[in-house]
């Protein structure tokens, strides 16, 4: 199989001819190129921050409606599809993949830095390291896994349960159709490629900027790009061989390993760390994230005093919103390859709630220990190298603990582990994306996209290192922002239908017992005019109705027939707790486009009788009944009734 056999060639050239000309331009340019992204990161924080804001509110209301509404039944597959990974495997591919290395780099730094130099309020106080757990915990909890969990939700969605390709374009299908196929659903997938080569070299830049200077810091590396270079090209190159053996084998063991390595360091800093005071500000933690989660969704420090916290919002808050949404065709198509067979309440309580729970234990063990290092024991290395250089942060907290050498290695190989597993995973997403949905393509062009990640990364370090970082983050994910929302479109109006069809399968149909083949497919198909239904209700229903009420009343009963307009109703003891009433409506719908039966007619419309009850109407139609037929109906509701009376009876 040819490198370009069996790719959407639209997608394929077009996500490689921007890339070539972003890196070129960074390669011939990188000074210019860091004021350039300076200056539009500024601009977007200005002008579009309030739209990163708003969009990811509606992403997390949206994905927790799914959860807990009916459509939370619905499988992401056929009714019979069963899971192909445990639990475990589930939580540890989805958690590697979407976060891992963010949470090593950030899990010391961010917290540490909010509270050494808070958007609001003084420095290094009490107050400071509630708000910068408050803050930390909103930047890595529910938001961030419901940017995920629309892509995600909407690919399994649409591919496993519709047979549509594994592509972004495929949520758009209830909206523009066949259309998908064309240049709308190609710049779709466009939008996603690129987004996620920058949403990963995004990931990768800070990896690099972590292991570099963690050896600069434990073997006397320098810091500079010539040194993040090679390790860019030697772990891209340990990706190659995880990305070639696929997602049951490579990927799925890293990510095992990853979870296993993450959990065992977060279990040592626990151990030897401040414990009972871990376990008392986590509650605490947890609070106060439930406490100002809607103000927190919505705070854009529009009333600030000075530019300090706008300067900061666009650094810390729209900085990982424009991540997470750079991120998403990523990781949402790599957990919805994952979650084949799970229900979309499972998918969304699972994606949402238990990465989430781990994060904030990780933020919490780590952050909540260099606040406690500082605030208790008088001990500001920490904060210090995080004022200095947050890539230092993770290691020169190791080093105020026991073992503190050894350790640090070890954080130093799971930073490289979750590196591959971002690089691999992303490789195959891409791969998927721009071959149109399909995940057969050979093993050389996923490792073309993997080098392409590393060749971005390094672009980025040599035109502005961290600010480039966050500038390309930002920048990249604002069109697919607007393109996750019409996903969300895409993917309400497809469940609305789904639900229809649930609807009309589970309703009542009218009774077929005693008819004939011949004339159960004439009810089925046929479109009755208004003259015929007059007739049905005069010519069969009404004397059937009327020879019921005469036995009853000769049975000592009181029973009536009325009739007004189209309706029709037998009423059986009215006015008392044992009434029973039964009725036929006729109600007018428009001919259905399918009706081919009836092409020599030209009524727009046809009309069904359907029975309604005293507890409404029972959505089935009883036109072309015979009186018999219709007499064995009105009996079976009455039997219905007398069973009913006679349960209220016994309770």
């Amino acid at each position: 199989m040819g490198l370009l056999e069996g790719v959407s060639k639209p997608v394929f050239f077009w996500t490689a001819g921007i890339t070539a000309l972003f890196v070129i331009a960074c390669i011939v340019a990188p000074d210019r190129s860091a004021v350039f992204f300076k200056h539009l990161q500024d601009l977007i924080v200005a002008d579009f921050g309030w739209f990163y804001l708003l969009a990811v509110a509606i992403f997390l209301m949206f994905t927790l409606f799914l959860g807990f509404s009916k459509h939370g039944r619905v499988k992401l597959g056929p009714n019979h599809s069963e899971p192909a990974y445990s639990y475990g495997a589930w939580f540890s591919m989805l958690f590697a993949a979407g976060m891992g290395i963010g949470l090593v780099f950030f899990g010391v730094a961010e917290p540490l830095k909010h509270f050494t130099a808070p958007p609001v309020g003084d420095p290094a106080s009490v107050a400071a390291a509630r708000d910068a757990m408050r803050i930390t915990y909103f930047h890595w909890g529910l938001h961030a896994w419901a940017v995920y969990a629309v892509v995600g939700l909407s690919l399994a969605y649409f591919s496993f349960r519709h047979g549509l390709p594994l592509t972004m374009r495929s949520a758009l299908y209830p909206i523009i159709g066949d259309r998908i196929h064309g240049p709308i659903g190609h710049a779709v997938d466009i939008f996603a490629a690129i987004g996620t080569l920058f949403g990963v070299a995004t990931s990768l830049g800070l990896g690099v900027l972590q292991v570099n200077a963690g050896f600069s810091h434990l073997a006397g590396w320098p810091t500079s790009f010539w040194v993040q270079l090679p390790l860019i090209v030697v772990i891209t190159a340990l990706a190659t061989v995880s990305v070639a053996t696929g997602l049951d084998k490579g990927i799925k063991l890293l990510s095992n390993v990853n979870i296993l390595m993450a959990t065992a360091l977060m279990i040592f800093v626990f151990a030897v760390g401040p414990t009972t005071f871990l376990l008392r500000a986590f509650v605490q933690n947890l609070g106060s994230y439930l406490d100002q989660f809607v103000l927190r969704t919505f705070y854009m420090y529009a009333y600030a005093p000075d530019e300090l916290p706008g300067a900061w919002l666009g650094d810390w808050t729209l900085f990982y919103w424009g991540w997470w949404v750079a991120w998403s065709p990523f990781v949402g198509m790599f957990i919805a390859r994952i979650s084949r067979g799970r229900t979309i309440r499972e998918f969304v309580m699972g994606v949402l709630l238990v990465p989430t729970g781990f994060s904030f234990a990780w933020m919490t063990v780590f952050g909540d220990t260099g606040i406690f290092m500082h605030l208790y024991q008088g001990n500001t290395a920490v904060s210090d190298a995080v004022a200095r250089d947050v890539t230092l942060a993770l290691f020169v907290f190791l080093e105020q603990l026991p073992l503190g050498a050894i350790v640090s290695w070890f954080a130093m190989a799971l930073v490289v582990f979750f590196f591959v597993t971002s690089v691999d995973s992303s490789a195959l997403v891409i791969d998927t994306i721009t071959a149109g949905g399909r995940d057969d393509g050979p093993v050389w062009r996923r490792v073309f996209w993997a080098v392409v990640g590393g060749v971005i990364a390094a672009a980025l370090l040599s035109a502005g290192g961290l600010q480039a970082l966050q500038a390309a983050s930002i920048t990249s994910a604002l069109p697919f922002t607007g393109v996750m929302l019409v996903m969300c479109w895409g993917l309400w109006r497809g469940l609305q239908r789904e639900g229809l069809r649930q609807d009309a399968l589970a309703q009542s149909l009218r009774p077929r017992q005693g008819l004939t083949w011949q004339r159960q497919l004439h009810g089925i198909l046929a479109h009755p005019h208004r003259g015929e239904a007059d007739r049905f209700l005069r010519d069969t229903a009404h004397p059937v109705l009327d020879a019921v009420a005469a036995e009853l009343r000769g049975r000592g009963l009181e029973a009536e027939v009325s009739e007004r307009e189209d309706r029709l109703l037998l009423a059986v003891m009215p006015g008392t707790p044992e009434e029973f009433q039964y009725g036929l409506r006729l109600r007018r719908y428009e001919t259905p486009s399918y009706s081919y039966m009836d092409r020599d007619k030209t009524d727009e419309h046809f009309f069904r009788a359907e029975v309604f009850l005293e507890t409404g109407g029972q959505d089935y139609d009883v036109m072309g009944f015979t009186r018999e037929e219709l007499m064995q109906d009105v009996l079976q509701q009455y039997d219905r009734h007398f069973q009913f009376l006679h349960a209220v009876r016994t309770v």
